[in-house]
C-alpha cells in the first residue's frame, strides 16, 4: 500500500511542471523592460504534435517602452515557406506583471517572471487550412546571457499538447541593428 502511494504522488508531482518559484535568484536577472529594449533579432523552429519541425522563422522585433511603463514589441516573422506574419504586443503594468495582448491574441496574458524567466500563458489566433485555429499557448522564456534569451512554448487545443515553438532571441548591438 505504502508502494501505491509513493508511486501515486510521484507521477502527481512529475505532472505539475514547473513554477516561476522555481526561478527564484537565479542569474542573469530577466527584468522585460531591459531585455525587451531596442533591436532584437530571433530564430526559431515550429514543431507538429509527435515534435517533428514543420516551418523554420527569422523575427525582427522592435521593442520600446513609454513614460507610464507600457511596453510594445513590433514583431516581424518571416517562414522557410515564403509567408510573413506580423504582430504587435502591448505590454500594460498590471496587478504585479505585465497585461499582454495583441491583435491575434484573443484570450490576453499575463507576464511575470522570476529570476531569469519569464512566463506567460495566452490563447492565439494561428492560421488553419482556409481559415484559422485558437491555440493555447504556454511560454517559458530563460534569459541565459544578458544579451540572449531562449523561448519555449508548448501550443494545445482542448488541453491537448498540438506542437511547440522553440526560438532563440538576441539583442542586437546599435550598429548591427541597423544592417539587418
Amino acid at each position: 500500500m505504502i508502494w501505491l502511494c509513493l508511486v501515486s504522488v510521484g507521477l502527481l508531482a512529475g505532472c505539475a511542471g514547473p513554477s516561476l518559484e522555481d526561478y527564484r535568484g537565479k542569474s542573469p536577472e530577466l527584468v522585460p523592460d531591459r531585455f525587451f529594449e531596442g533591436e532584437l533579432f530571433a530564430r526559431g523552429v515550429v514543431r507538429d504534435f509527435s515534435g517533428k519541425v514543420i516551418r523554420t522563422f527569422d523575427a525582427d522585433i522592435t521593442a520600446s517602452w513609454d513614460e507610464d511603463g507600457v511596453g510594445t514589441l513590433d514583431e516581424v516573422f518571416r517562414f522557410d515557406d515564403g509567408a510573413t506574419e506580423t504582430r504587435v504586443w502591448t505590454l500594460t503594468p498590471r496587478d504585479g506583471g505585465l497585461h499582454a495582448t495583441a491583435g491575434d491574441v484573443t484570450e490576453p496574458g499575463m507576464m511575470r517572471w522570476q529570476g531569469n524567466t519569464i512566463h506567460m500563458n495566452y490563447v492565439l489566433e494561428v492560421p488553419y487550412g482556409d481559415g484559422t485555429l485558437e491555440v493555447r499557448m504556454d511560454d517559458w522564456m530563460h534569459l541565459t546571457t544578458p544579451d540572449t534569451l531562449i523561448n519555449q512554448t508548448t501550443m494545445s487545443k482542448w488541453g491537448i499538447d498540438v506542437g511547440e515553438v522553440v526560438l532563440v532571441i538576441q539583442r542586437l548591438p546599435v550598429n548591427e541593428s541597423q544592417n539587418q
